[in-house]
């Protein structure tokens, strides 16, 4: 073998051990580098369905499948939350820039396909919920009574979520309780901001009275989160952002 042959053998073996060059793209049939990724079903189910379960539904997180959370929160309120995470509960930061391991554009695809997969025209059925933010101070009296009136008979008992429990309000933010509040979770049975439709082991719970105001849904939040556990919330494990 020449000499020039000898030398140049091994450049090519090692130019082909390196995988593709920066720049080039993805040949026919090979696997896309993750940071390619941009179909919603295989996002989602990676970074996602642990979370917030298959469909957007029945995980242990938000019902992100609901289409009234749809249509409460926006295109940029759901940006934040993926990329910077929601502090106050386990929900980590997904973007690059903040630890994560999705680009921006990757963000923009699961926001894309929620909104194709989940929304529904009219989700509220022309009634106008709550705002989304708290945009009034909260009463802590006021929110116990109508905690107490209008909440309370699908909480009690050991079989029903004791949202009153300091373990639970350590892993869950404000804003994720009024969320709940206001848009429900119709995938475990908890009924909208309009209470008409209680828990599906408890139908005697429908109806209880009028819609709940935006004045009621701030003062129950606030009157919860007076009952949170400093220490309980303090002890709790920060959500740790996935690394590549």
């Amino acid at each position: 073998m020449r000499p020039a042959a000898m030398f140049a053998l091994p450049l090519v073996l090692a130019m082909a051990g390196c995988g593709r060059l920066p720049g080039a793209t993805a040949a026919a049939g090979t696997a896309p580098r993750p940071e390619e990724v941009m179909d919603f079903h295989a996002l989602y189910s990676a970074n996602c369905q642990a979370c917030h379960g298959a469909s957007g539904q029945n995980g242990p997180a938000m019902d992100l499948g609901n289409p009234e959370y749809q249509a409460l929160v926006d295109d940029a309120t759901l940006r934040k939350w993926i990329s910077g995470g929601m502090p106050g509960t386990e929900m980590p930061a997904f973007a690059q820039s903040a630890g994560g391991m999705l680009t921006d554009a990757q963000i923009g695809a699961i926001i894309a396909g929620m909104r194709r997969e989940w929304t529904k025209p009219n989700a509220f059925g022309g009634a106008t919920p709550p705002p989304y933010a708290q945009d009034q101070a909260g009463d802590v009296t006021h929110g116990q009574q109508a905690y107490q009136a209008r909440c309370a008979s699908c909480h009690q008992g050991p079989s029903r979520q004791q949202v009153t429990s300091t373990a639970y309000l350590s892993l869950v933010s404000d804003q994720a309780l009024r969320t709940i509040i206001i848009a429900g979770r119709p995938d475990i049975g908890q009924p909208d901001w309009r209470l008409q439709s209680g828990l599906a082991s408890q139908p005697s719970a429908g109806n209880i009275g009028s819609p709940l105001s935006a004045q009621d849904v701030t003062d129950i939040v606030t009157y919860l989160g007076s009952l949170r556990n400093p220490a309980a919330v303090s002890a709790a494990p920060l959500p740790v952002s996935p690394r590549r």
